[in-house]
């Protein structure tokens, strides 16, 4: 199925409302479902996250982001924030409400000096990478670039650089953002101290971050890199080797494994991301063939412990063309496991960030992709259930003994809902945090702020 078709939102936004709005701001554009363009700015990377939105912010200034929200608040609008689209879960998207669309936000900066780059909100991680590669330096940034960096960046994040350098929270230095007062405010290791804690794992929680400052890494050289399709005979080996890697690296390396139907043939295959020279600005989009925009889509992050018994990876596999043999249309989905060195990420301690998901593990993405609506229910309930399985090898490993782990945090990265199970240790200092900061949850469509939404 394609987009939605243009039709009156369930609840639309007063004309005498859009015009008070509209008059208030100062530089952006508003579109109405009667607009040009509306109709594009609605989409998402997941066509079943795509909601009708009442008005769209095309922001380009934080006046008129502040503005926006006061205006909400004031009308009790339910409220959105659009940067790169990518949650299937439907966060940056309103039916009927306000989005603010960061999406005209996406100048970059470097410092080569410094060793520094400050970029808008609205950036999308290839904006991030290219800007830096120019330089000779880059960031740990998202493994696929057409995603946006504010969700990546506020909820934690890997990447290809975290074996050397943490997560991407590790290497932030500075975040503007808007609170739900309409203030806009910078937060930093010295500066809002107690936000520049939350905003490192929930910083969507507390209001729209316009602008991010990051550290920079020297990265003069071209990487080795690619992706690598295997029949699923070579299921043991593949595994064999990117537990092998995981286990020598001293970080300059990574691998991703996992399967897919890739077309023309939409046969199960067996993936492998490395193969040739690159620059480092080219990594980020290897995997962008098997995640492009569009058709239904349902994700769930775990955590797997390595060595990743072979046995269990092939039972995934197993599981993976029953469903395809059941539902052909989930042919477009992929299922991966991330091989990283975990020291650098865990040398920081679960509590000392809102991240409460540091370990002595990888992470997994369960990402469903169909394009029949009458296939919502199937594709999502297997989505859980490999997600289950996930979780009782990881018990099982620990029960066993052969998944030792030095260090532990929640075992789920930010793909689920709950704000509880994935801040852990976190939670109720996020809750203080949370009330002081956007007493009345008007961000509440972040894993903390859904927590807190009152029936």
């Amino acid at each position: 199925m394609g987009s939605l078709p243009i039709e009156e939102p369930a609840s639309l936004i007063a004309e005498t409302l859009i015009s008070e709005l509209a008059s208030s701001l100062k530089h952006s554009k508003l579109l109405t479902p009667a607009s040009d363009g509306y109709a594009q700015k609605i989409k998402r990377w997941s066509d079943a996250s795509e909601k009708r939105a009442g008005a769209v912010l095309l922001a380009t200034s934080t006046a008129d982001i502040s503005s926006a929200i006061l205006f909400s608040r004031k009308h009790s609008i339910d409220l959105a924030v659009r940067g790169g689209g990518h949650s299937t879960g439907g966060a940056s998207s309103s039916e009927g409400g306000l989005v603010i669309d960061l999406s005209e936000m996406r100048n970059v900066s470097v410092d080569p000096i410094a060793k520094t780059c400050t970029a808008q909100g609205g950036c999308l991680w290839e904006d991030v990478d290219k800007a830096a590669g120019e330089h000779g330096l880059a960031t740990v940034g998202g493994t696929v670039n057409h995603t946006g960096i504010g969700g990546l960046t506020l909820g934690g994040g890997y990447g290809w650089h975290s074996g050397v350098h943490g997560l991407v929270i590790d290497n932030l230095l500075e975040v503007q953002i808007v609170l739900a007062d309409g203030k806009v405010v910078k937060t930093a290791e010295t500066e809002n101290t107690d936000l520049w804690w939350g905003v490192r794992g929930a910083g969507s929680s507390f209001g729209v971050a316009t602008e991010f400052t990051y550290r920079l890494h020297e990265q003069k050289d071209s990487v080795w890199a690619g992706m690598l399709a295997f029949s699923p005979d070579k299921i043991d080996e593949v595994i064999t080797f990117a537990n092998h890697l995981a286990k020598i690296s001293k970080g300059e390396s990574g691998m991703i494994t996992g399967f897919a139907a890739p077309p023309p043939m939409r046969a199960p295959v067996v993936l492998a991301a490395q193969v040739g020279m690159m620059p480092y600005s080219a990594l980020n989009g290897i995997i962008n063939p098997v995640t492009q925009p569009g058709n239904r889509k349902a994700s769930k992050g775990v955590a797997i412990a390595t060595p990743v018994r072979t046995e269990f990876f092939r039972s995934l596999f197993d599981d993976f063309v029953g469903l395809l043999q059941e539902i052909p249309d989930g042919a477009g989905s992929i299922i991966g496991i991330e091989y990283y060195v975990t020291e650098k990420i865990c040398a920081v301690s679960n509590t000392a960030t809102a991240f409460a998901n540091r370990g002595s593990y990888q992470s997994a993405l369960i990402n469903m992709e169909w394009t029949d609506p009458k296939n919502d229910a199937a594709c999502r309930m297997f989505a859980r259930m490999l997600a289950e399985k996930f979780r009782a090898e990881m018990e099982r490993g620990k029960r066993e003994g052969d998944a030792t782990m030095e260090v532990e945090g929640v075992g789920e990265y930010g793909l689920n809902q709950n704000g509880k199970v994935i801040y852990g240790p976190n939670y109720d200092r996020l809750v203080s945090l949370k009330e002081k900061y956007d007493p009345e949850n008007v961000f509440n469509k972040s894993h903390l702020g859904a927590s807190l939404v009152k029936d």
